[in-house]
């Protein structure tokens, strides 16, 4: 079973994220902040992290940032999951090592189409 991360300051953001990733049988693991979300990562490596841009404490880029710096954080796909739209945010993300975008609100079929893109389902 994959595990995916997901890195929000809402809980019905991560709510509703994990119902569509359990339905796709990923096991699940959360994080309000990008801190906490270093300190699972440090743990135990997720195969995917779903993740917020705009957090309290560590913000999703920051996140990032540090995520891809860690042993093994190069394997972990992730997908920035914003209500930031604009093409800078976007570009910056990418730069940053994001494997892939969703804009909120999401459903089950964005979320999957986002996963099959980058080879999780």
């Amino acid at each position: 079973m994959k595990h995916c991360l997901i890195v929000d300051d809402s809980a019905v953001i991560r709510k509703v994220a994990r119902r569509i990733l359990e339905g796709l049988d990923f096991q699940i693991s959360e994080a309000e902040d990008g801190s906490q979300a270093i300190g699972i990562c440090k743990t135990a490596m997720p195969d995917a992290v779903l993740l917020d841009w705009n957090m309290p404490v560590m913000d999703g880029y920051e996140f990032l940032r540090e995520l891809r710096r860690m042993p093994n954080g190069t394997q972990p796909k992730v997908v920035f999951c914003t209500t930031e739209n604009d093409v800078a945010h976007i570009a910056r993300a990418m730069h940053a090592g994001a494997d892939e975008y969703i804009m909120k609100p999401f459903d089950k079929e964005i979320m999957t189409a986002k996963l099959q893109q980058v080879g999780l389902v």
